[in-house]
């Protein structure tokens, strides 16, 4: 299963991004201390990992410390041996999807039906990993959820909210 992983790091000069390789690491810890590798003295530092246009996993260490995890779908821990590395031990799905679908991004112009909700989607872990950060798990959930909305799209919207949109597009365009 093909994947993006992209790191952004925040210290006292702003933000900055490095695409990380997970291949060949083992635990959840390992991922961890790759992320810590890519600006230890990091105030801030999230991993966005992207895998099949599908799933997303959000990753956030404050100060090197305090891992906490997020999966937009449970399922992705049944697809893949990285999936079920980062959000397999995730058992408990995310709490607040009514107040998600209330939040969620409104559809076409021409529409005034709101947009399908992914019936299958399975979130997992903390939903709140982005809240002190202007995107509550309602919103977070929100974008998740919502049928068609890619894991890119996903990761483009959270990095516009925190100020890193062009740091992470500039990954993806090497």
């Amino acid at each position: 299963m093909s994947y993006f992983a992209a790191a952004v790091v925040r210290d006292e000069s702003g933000w900055t991004a490095a695409e990380v390789s997970l291949r060949g690491v083992t635990d959840i810890d390992e991922v961890a201390e790759r992320l810590r590798d890519v600006d230890p003295d990091a105030d801030l530092s999230l991993l966005f990992v992207e895998a099949e246009d599908a799933y997303l996993v959000i990753l956030r260490l404050d100060e090197g410390e305090d891992l906490r995890v997020f999966g937009s779908d449970s399922a992705y821990a049944e697809e893949s041996r990285l999936g079920a590395l980062l959000v397999g031990d995730l058992k408990a799905s995310v709490t607040g999807l009514d107040e998600a679908e209330e939040a969620r991004p409104a559809g076409g112009d021409e529409e005034s039906e709101q947009p399908a909700v992914d019936p299958e989607a399975d979130p997992v872990g903390d939903a709140d990993i982005l809240a002190d950060l202007g995107i509550p798990s309602a919103k977070l959930l929100a974008l998740c959820i919502h049928e068609g909305m890619l894991p890119a799209d996903v990761t483009a919207e959270i990095c516009t909210v925190l100020g890193c949109a062009d740091e992470v597009e500039e990954l993806r365009e090497v």
